[in-house]
Order: C-alpha cells, then structure tokens, then sequence
C-alpha cells in the first residue's frame, strides 16, 4: 500500500506519542546493600486516592539476578489490614507468597526459577474484587484464587514495593508498567525515570517516591563494569552462550565468570598449556565444551599450534602441529554453530596484509584455506565479521589495509560490507560509506540480531589512550547510528584486543576488554554490560524528569496539534480536488481542447532503467548485461577513477601521471604504480560485465570507448545538448534530467569543472524547452523540467514562474504554494533576504 505524506506525518506522530509513553523500568537494591541502602517505592506518597468495588495491581516483573529472600510489594488499608507478596528461591524453584501480613499464607505461586529467568519480563497482577469479597494473584498467565478476606467495598490504600517500615528483606528485581485501577478509573506508571527520586505518572503528574532507586534506562546507555581480572603471563578469554560464563585463561590457569549471577570460579589446571601463548587466540566449541587455542604462526617448525583444554577434566591436550605461513595479528572471527565452523579472516604479519579466509577442520584439527571467487576483499585487518544463519553467509565489515597488501604502501581505512555465501563461496560487496570523521577499526566479532542490523564496536586504534563505542550498521545501506556511552581502552600495544557479545537470556550486550602491559605478556581483563536494545544520547535525555509535567503535557499538545493539522489539511485537500475535477469535467463538455503537438506531450513516460548502462544524474548507478545493479562493485575509489577516464575521453584520454596526481598525490610514481594498476584492473573487470563499453590504453593515455550497445545518461544528454534547438526531445531530456543533480553523492574538487562545464549547457538549453512547451500547452512537461532545472539552480526564479503558471493553469494551486514557500526558503537560506516578490506576483508574471 502506497502512502501519502499525510500518512506517513500521522504515523510519525503516533510513534512520537507512544515513544514518549514506553517505560524502561525501576530496578530494586535488595539484601546485597547495606539497609539504608536498599530501595523503597511508596506509589500514592501522601495522596489518598479511594477506588470501590475493585481494587486491581498489575506491573511487569524481572528477575534481575539470584536472590534468596524477601518482599516484593506490600498493600495496607485503612484499618492496618496488610498484604504482601513475598519472594523465595531455593536455586531451583521461585516461590511467590500472598500472605495476610502477620497471620497467615493465601496463596502459594512455585516456578522453575530458569523458566522466569528466561521470560525476561513477566506479567504479574493482583485483582482484589470487593464485592465478591475475593481475590486473584495472576503470574504468568498462571492464576490462584483465594476467598472470604472480610474486604472493604471501600479501599483507600498504601502501597509499597521494596522495603517498607521494619520489612528490610528485598530480593534483587525490576519492575516496569505499573497500572493500579478499579472499574472508574486508571492509574499509570512507566517508571521510565532515568534520574531523581519523584515518580510520575503517564500523563506527567508527580505521585510517588522512591529511595535508592535504579532507573534501567541508564544500564540500555552506560557500560557498566561487572568484573576484572589480572595475569602475569599471556591470556585470552572467550564466551560461551549458553551457559552466559565468560572463561578467561591463562597457560596454568581458568577463571569462569557467570554473567547472571556474578560468581567467579578459579581453577588451577591439570597441566600447563603444551603451546607458547602469544596471542590468546582461541574457539569455543560448545558442543565438546571445550577451549581450542590457536597460535596462527610460530616461528619454530614443529612445535604445537593449536591445543584444546577441557573444561570438565580441566586438562590441555596438543591436537594440531599445522603452522600457517604468516602471523595474523588481528585476525576477525565468526562461529556457525550448526555446522561447528569456526573461521578467520585476514591479518597482519611480517609487513603485510592478509585477504584469505580460513576454516578450522575439526575433523582434520587444522585451518583449511577457502577459495573465494566474485568480488574481491582488499588485504586487511582490524576487520569485523559475523555468521547469518538463516542465509548460511559471512558478513565482513570494516578494517584498514591496502590493495596491494604490502604494509610498506601505506594503509587506508575500509568502511565497507562484504557477503560471503558459504553455499558456494561467492563473494558480494554490498556497501561503502563515505566517512569523513576520525577513522575508526571494529572489534574482530560482530553481534547479529536480525536481517537488519549488526553491531560492533569501534576505536581510533591509532590512539594510545581512547574510547571504544558502540555503533549500529544497517545491513541494507550501512546507515549508523552510534548507542551508549563508552568504554576506555588503552591501545599502545599491538595485542591489545576487545570484543563483543550478546547474552539472548540476559538480554544485555556484553564488552570484553584486554589490555597488554609494556612487557607484552602481562595483561588485564575487564567485562562490561549494556542492556539490549541500546540507546543513543538523545534518546536517553527523552527520560530526564525536569519539569516533566509541563515538558510531557507541551508535546502532546504539539503532538495533537500535528495530527488536527494533518486532518484539515487532508480534508481541504480532498474537496478542492474533488471540485476541480467537477469543474475541468464540465468544461471538457464546454469545449474542445485542441491536441498538443505529440513531440511534447503531455503524459510523462515512466523513466526506466536499461541494461548495459551508467547513469551519473542523481545516484550513481551501473547496469550489467542483465540490467542486474552492480554498483556495489565500484568503491568509492574505482568510481572517481572510472569518472576521471570519462570525463577525459573525448579529449583522447587522461595519463598515468594525471591519474597519479588526482588520487595518489604527494607519492612517487614508482609507489603508487601498484595501486593505479589494481584499480585499472578493477575497473576494467567491472566494465567487461557490460556490452558495449571498454578501457582502453593507447599512446600513453587511458579512455573509455564504447558502442551504440551501451547507454549513459551523460553521454545522450551531452547528444541532445549539440543540437542547438532539441525540437521534439523535450520528454528524453526529463527523462534524463529528472533523475536528480548530475554527480550529486561526487562531492571532489577535480569534478567541479565536469559537473560546471556540463550544468552551463545545459540550463539555457532547458529554460527554452520550457518556454516552447508552456506555449503549447503541455503544463505536466514544463513543471518537470522546472523541477530538473531547480537541481542546477535552485533560486530560478524564471522557472518558478513557469511552474507556478502551469500548476495553477492545471488547477493545482495548492501545490503552486507549496513550491512556492519550498523556493521561498532556499532564497532566504541562499541570499540571506526574503523573496521579494509574493505568490500573487508571480502567478501575474509570465
């Protein structure tokens, strides 16, 4: 279904209201905190509110991590009646209590305490009917009754959650959504606070307070450090999934670190580790339960490369001897766990740059090589790569590199996406963007969540002391969005590593950072959270409670406002072109409209793309032989190449040498021979995807020549342009034309004189096309090509008129104004001074 702007600004309004109404949650500071310190919410405070007939609570809840004992909410009433609802958890089961405070137990609720765990968030309510003198605990979906409790009709209640008076046991939880309400009315609170200790409802007023409290927004945006851990000699670490332990090792020993709970478990091993560990380096392979670490290269031959520690005999044994050719300092990993693979990629050892993928055989307990055919992936490292199952595919992100591979020739920063399908090995390059901030490097893994994002974190890993951040890349169009805050790292060294994970039971992005001493052996060990789904910034200032009552009541006035401004618009819209269809209706039976020469008619034609083509108006595009897109195959680099040779080829061509000044400059040639042949090469290669179209080199310059088989919209527009009055072509120009600004993403110096030379041309040559069709009628025509000429200059104000005059001529008024206003403001924002003429001048003019 196609929708209008309308539609599309009430759906945004509508997600601003319901963005502004989801809450986050309140986290309670249970029995592992000093008393004083533990967190107490009383919901009304000091204000009475009275509710008959029934009383119902209902919240969500959280088991945020093991906690033995305590209560949960308590509810007084008026004659100091007091229930509560208590919490137990023997390690295995959960049981929750509703009791009659100080006399007996109602109601007994028992769970498998993994079961609650894994729910994340689960419902919990309360429905006392006064009438009916009963009273329903609802868990899970899972309810218990209990009856006859001498209940008021009238109930004006305190309500605490946490500690309350002399109740000092709190378990560990979260709760979020609370509702409290009777048949008449509704009380509701988010608790989607990220500061203070005021509690206010959905609509923004104040009504409760809470004491220590824990706003869970701050853990979707603040890494917290959980743990961190210190070795003398080499060590690496590694996550297991599906127990939520992070082991970090060393040659003699193992620590096992259980994310949900917290505790630590040091084992001394049974042996010490038969390889030198350089790297740390390892696979976790959760089906064997055990650690495979993996030294690439050693430099002597023979000795262990690879050897597995059994976490359960708590024993390491020599399985590989294999030595790759070359060291692969950060190396990027991913795990198919389906099929047991564990792969690598790329590298940095002995001055060069590694583009082979590896993976590990256990079968053979040795990496195997992958050949890899389609697109090619520079030599790198610093790169980010993660597995897809539900397309069986590796994607590789990122890194810093070269073409050549030789460390020597310098190196530059990728920001790019490659597909890797592992059905048949083929490489697709699926994205570059331009980045024109601090080069940043990802971490060696990625986190995939869906077919729509991935996560890593980055670093400007040529800074001693900096920052790791969390960054969002869509799969799509490798659009970013940077969440939380960040994580310190000192990058000084070489082995210096972090990585990222992501807890599917703790729903919560977890950091692991290493840092290497000056000696290289010793290190540090330190894991961060992040609760999932991350925020940016700008989210979390959303939740800061200043002023918040007047704050949320302002935007849902600007909200509504929005929404009645969209209805009365859309109304007047509706009828005024109901009416102006009414009325061109009956004039068509007045009269007869003389027909418009056919040369420039007044139907547009859908602009379609074509096989074998380059389009350079609006978005760069390139069509093969199949009208398949594969401008994904030009880097940001071989598109300025390609250009350059275009854009000399009707001079005879463009040199080495200028080739070498426009994109390697301040290099001697013999440096940067390398890198223009592998780029020649890669265009030339691209360029045999498509008929009628060549690179050629010939008497010491390059040139594209082509055929009658291949299209460019620059080529035919620059055809149409020789001829001094286009005549019948006004329709093939628009076609051209309307696609958008000629070499609008190009934004280099060098193409500034081919965008000029061309725009000069071609604006005269436009503006008498729309003279010539104004006069023939063809109204349709003349706003299109009004609308190609504002890409050229926007502050035409010759082309407004044309294409006021015509709009109203077709009874479009209303979408006259708007263009008239959409030129109003570019004129202001370019000239710094109003429009001097008003909407009834220029519909005057022409």
């Amino acid at each position: 279904m196609k929708l209008s702007s309308c539609h599309i600004i009430a759906i945004i309004s509508i997600l601003f209201l319901s963005s502004t109404l989801y809450g986050q949650g309140l986290e309670f500071k249970g029995n592992d905190y000093p008393i004083d310190e533990r967190t107490s919410y009383n919901v009304f405070n000091d204000t009475p509110i009275q509710f008959s007939d029934k009383f119902n609570i209902s919240f969500e809840m959280s088991l945020t991590r093991p906690s033995r004992l305590g209560y949960i909410v308590r509810i007084k009433n008026e004659n100091n009646k007091i229930y509560n609802l208590s919490y137990y958890n023997d390690g295995i089961f959960s049981v929750f209590k509703l009791n009659e405070e100080g006399k007996n137990s109602l109601i007994a609720a028992k769970f498998e305490t993994k079961d609650l765990v894994a729910s994340r968030w689960f419902q919990v309510s309360m429905e006392f009917d006064l009438q009916k003198d009963s009273l329903c605990l609802a868990i899970k979906q899972q309810k218990f009754f209990v009856h006859n409790l001498e209940l008021p009709s009238k109930w004006t209640p305190d309500i605490y959650f946490g500690k309350s008076d002399y109740m000092i046991d709190v378990p560990v939880f979260s709760i979020r959504q609370l509702i409290i309400s009777d048949d008449k009315q509704q009380y509701n609170f988010p608790l989607d606070e990220s500061e203070g200790e005021e509690v206010y409802s959905i609509e923004g007023k104040v009504f409760g307070q809470v004491s220590n409290p824990k706003w869970l927004i701050n853990e979707s945006y603040n890494w917290v450090q959980k743990y961190k851990f210190t070795s003398s000699s080499v060590a690496g670490y590694n996550f297991d999934d599906l127990t939520d332990n992070i082991y970090i090792f060393n040659k003699d020993t193992l620590i096992t670190y259980n994310l949900y709970s917290g505790d630590v478990i040091c084992n001394s091993l049974a042996n010490k580790c038969p390889i030198d560990i350089f790297l740390g380096t390892n696979f976790w392979n959760s089906g064997a339960n055990k650690l495979y670490v993996y030294e690439v290269h050693v430099d002597d031959a023979g000795k262990p490369t690879v050897a597995t520690l059994d976490l359960r005999a708590k024993e390491w044994t020599v399985v590989s001897n294999e030595n790759l050719p070359m060291q692969l300092h950060h190396h990027s990993v991913a795990y198919d766990r389906e099929n047991e693979r564990h792969f690598i990629f790329g590298g940095f050892g002995d001055i060069y740059y590694s583009k082979e993928l590896y993976v590990y055989n256990y079968n053979k307990n040795r990496l195997d090589s992958v050949v890899l055919k389609g697109d090619r992936i520079e030599p790198r490292y610093f790169s980010s790569m993660g597995y897809r199952k539900d397309d069986n595919s590796l994607y590789i992100y990122g890194g810093m590199g070269n073409e050549s591979g030789e460390q020597i020739v310098g190196r530059q920063y990728f920001y790019d996406l490659h597909k890797v399908d592992l059905n048949n090995n083929t490489v697709s390059k699926l994205w570059e963007i331009p980045w024109n901030r601090e080069n940043i490097v990802p971490v060696r893994e990625m986190v995939i969540q869906d077919d729509s994002y991935f996560y890593t974190l980055c670093y400007p890993e040529h800074c001693s002391n900096t920052y790791l951040k969390l960054y969002r890349f869509a799969f799509k169009d490798g659009t970013f969005q940077i969440l939380g805050d960040s994580i310190p790292i000192r990058s000084e060294k070489i082995k210096t590593k972090a990585n990222l994970y992501y807890s599917d039971k703790l729903n919560k992005l977890f950091a692991v950072v290493q840092e290497f001493d000056d000696d290289d052996i010793s290190s540090s060990v330190g894991v961060y959270s992040l609760a999932f789904p991350p925020i940016s910034h700008a989210s979390l200032s959303a939740y800061i409670p200043h002023s918040r009552n007047s704050e949320f009541t302002f935007q849902i006035l600007i909200a509504l406002l929005i929404l009645l401004v969209i209805v009365i618009i859309s109304a007047l819209i509706f009828f005024i072109r109901r009416r102006s269809h009414e009325k061109q209706g009956a004039n068509d039976k007045k009269t007869v409209i003389n027909p418009v020469n056919v040369k420039c008619s007044t139907s547009l034609e859908q602009n379609l793309v074509k096989a074998n083509s380059v389009y350079l108006f609006g978005e760069f595009m390139v069509r093969d032989r199949q009208n398949k897109d594969i401008t994904y195959m030009f880097s940001t680099k071989l598109k300025q190449v390609f250009l350059s040779i275009l854009q000399y080829s009707p001079k005879g061509g463009i040199s080495s040498q200028r080739l070498s000044e426009l994109f390697w400059p301040g290099k001697s040639e013999d440096k940067v021979k390398n890198s223009r042949g592998v780029a020649i090469n890669h265009v030339r290669g691209i360029l045999k995807e498509i008929d009628g179209i060549e690179l050629v080199y010939d008497k010491g310059l390059f040139r594209i020549e082509y055929t009658d088989e291949f299209y460019c919209d620059y080529l035919a527009c620059v055809k149409l342009l020789m001829i001094n009055n286009t005549g019948g072509n006004a329709t093939e120009l628009i076609g051209i034309v309307s696609r958008g600004k000629f070499l609008r993403s190009i934004d280099m110096p060098e193409f500034d004189s081919f965008k000029g030379n061309l725009e000069q041309k071609l604006e005269p040559v436009l503006l008498i096309e729309i003279e010539n069709c104004f006069k023939k009628e063809a109204y349709k025509i003349v706003v299109a090509l009004c609308e190609s000429l504002f890409y050229i200059d926007p502050i035409n104000d010759e082309a407004l008129c044309y294409a006021i005059q015509s709009l109203t001529k077709m009874n479009m008024v209303n979408e006259a104004k708007v263009q008239y206003l959409k030129f109003s403001v570019e004129y202001m924002n370019t000239m710094n001074t109003e429009y001097p003429y008003s909407f009834t001048d220029i519909q005057k003019r022409v």
